[in-house]
């Protein structure tokens, strides 16, 4: 039997756009795959947890970044949403969701890069480093590109 994809919801989740004091932009690659594509920090929201919340948690929990270290400078004015390829739809997410509706929040690292540890007890990147905002976009998997130019238009000034 095959799902139709408009009879899913959009998983819940919060991303950050992590920002060194040069204006640069944390990037992990995933371990998950084999294609040459980097992703800022992001992941669900667990029943009853707040966006902000989650998102600090996420980045915790991928790059060994801790509370400390971290300057809230603003949340987007909306959700963002992405849909899922038709060939992912059922292999991720135990088939149970469409895409992502993302709170996404800018972040700016207050430490040193001593402070990142990508060899969590649930690591998801196998390398990571800082890239200019503006590569951004082309450094991520085609079917999210529109939406990180939109997040990357939003924060622009703030960076």
């Amino acid at each position: 039997m095959s799902v139709n994809k408009q009879d899913l919801p959009y998983r819940p989740c919060a991303g950050v756009m992590l920002v060194n004091f040069e204006g640069k932009v944390f990037v992990g690659q995933r371990l998950d795959t084999s294609v040459e594509a980097w992703q800022m920090p992001q992941g669900g929201i667990d029943d009853g947890e707040d966006p902000q919340s989650a998102a600090i948690r996420e980045l915790e929990e991928e790059t060994g970044i801790t509370e400390p270290h971290l300057q809230i400078l603003a949340r987007a004015k909306e959700e963002y949403y992405y849909d899922l390829p038709d060939e992912l739809i059922g292999k991720i997410w135990k088939g149970r969701y469409r895409g992502q509706r993302q709170f996404w929040f800018l972040v700016r690292f207050t430490g040193t890069d001593g402070h990142i540890n990508i060899e969590t007890e649930h690591q998801e990147f196998r390398a990571w480093k800082w890239a200019d905002p503006d590569q951004l976009p082309e450094m991520i998997v085609p079917f999210k590109r529109k939406l990180y130019r939109d997040i990357l238009k939003e924060f622009r000034d703030i960076i």
